[in-house]
């Protein structure tokens, strides 16, 4: 049976439903918490963990900026468990960062409730500030994306968006629906049985019909799916040699910003911050008297070579490090690319399933054959 309520709210009253939503699930202490992203005194919207029922006013969960991935501050929330239920609301590309987290023992999801709204796309911190001055809301650009559009007053959504075939989370215990919702509403969905449970306890009947949902999602997965292979058609044309390569990667300075704002790189320490590679005057006098000259910092390329090596396996395409990146270099595409292949060379999706283990994680006698010249 279906578990999907439609919701009705008034103009500029999206959030204030929400809200009712959210001060339910505490009020019932059905959680214990709820982490969702919040409009701010300074007018910045970012995730804020709430625990008094009476401070939901803020909430804008739909606000289409990611100032930093929830994967992260959810890590931080439940790796080592607090006993505390807690409900955390994130889009589709957290929640499946979340899941290999998870897997990496650097989540935990036992005392959790995840609630993922619907995602159209976001558009860069600088971007939504520009809009948000001109009046931009959630309800104005969701009545915009489901008209087909998402650019408003010459800005778009960040390329990683537009080609994202995940805009609804799958691994999700509640949704918050907006694909294929008639004007003035908003679906809740109860996915999981705990989610079922939540969805009962908001005081909704969960008896709905999902309307025109899931033939909007197929038309929007379509064009994207779309999309996306024009983008890596068109990046597999141009970055065709290490030259190519070097010349995409240019405008490097070396910040890190990519790694930290990266919600799968995992390390505890990265590499690029020991000692192996903090070198001496005479290394680098020696690598310039090779060639006459050496281009500074160093070791630009092979730093995004060793991520790319290092976490393509788990890359879900989120476009954080290029909304990171200082100086603009495209590292959505380069990422997205190297991904694709290694995952789809394990038969493998990131973010897919709790239940797969990651690539190289395991052992399969025969497993790259092809490489390891392994005769049976």
């Amino acid at each position: 049976m279906s578990n999907f309520t439609t919701v009705s709210y008034k103009k500029d009253e999206l959030n204030k439903e929400l809200a009712k939503l959210f001060t339910t699930l505490l009020e019932q202490k059905t959680v214990d918490g709820i982490m969702v992203p919040c409009r701010q005194p300074s007018g910045t919207v970012m995730q804020t963990l709430i625990t008094d029922p009476a401070q939901t006013a803020q909430v804008d969960p739909f606000a289409p900026v990611v100032p930093v991935s929830s994967a992260k501050l959810a890590s931080s929330l439940t790796a080592k468990p607090s006993g505390k239920k807690i409900a955390l609301v994130m889009r589709s590309c957290e929640i499946r960062a979340l899941i290999e987290l998870v897997k990496l023992n650097q989540a935990n999801l036992d005392d959790t409730l995840l609630i993922a709204q619907d995602c159209f796309g976001r558009f860069e911190n600088k971007d939504f500030y520009t809009l948000q001055e001109k009046n931009l809301t959630a309800e104005s650009f969701i009545q915009a994306a489901q008209g087909g559009t998402t650019a408003t007053d010459g800005l778009d959504v960040i390329e990683a968006c537009t080609v994202c075939e995940h805009p609804v989370a799958a691994n999700a215990d509640i949704r918050l629906c907006l694909i294929g919702a008639d004007s003035g509403t908003f679906g809740v969905e109860g996915v999981s049985a705990k989610g079922e449970q939540a969805v009962s306890d908001m005081g909704l009947s969960g008896n709905d019909g999902e309307g025109k949902r899931a033939d909007a999602l197929k038309t929007l997965v379509a064009a994207r799916q779309e999309a996306f292979q024009q983008k890596f058609k068109e990046y597999q044309e141009n970055i065709n040699s290490f030259q190519a390569l070097e010349e995409n990667m240019a405008k490097c300075v070396n910040c890190y910003n990519c790694r930290v704002s990266c919600p799968v790189c995992y390390c505890k320490e990265c590499v690029f911050v020991t000692d192996t590679f903090r070198h001496d005057g005479e290394q680098f006098l020696g690598w310039a008297n090779h060639k006459g000259n050496l281009k500074m910092p160093t070791d630009t390329v092979f730093y995004h070579m060793t991520r790319m090596t290092h976490i393509g396996n788990f890359c879900v395409g989120c476009g954080q490090c290029t909304s990171a990146c200082p100086n603009d270099v495209k590292l959505t595409m380069a990422f997205r690319s190297a991904a694709k292949v290694s995952q789809e060379r394990f038969d493998y999706e990131a973010g897919r399933s709790l239940d797969e283990a990651q690539p190289l994680t395991v052992f399969h006698d025969d497993e790259l054959v092809e490489v390891t010249g392994q005769v049976k």
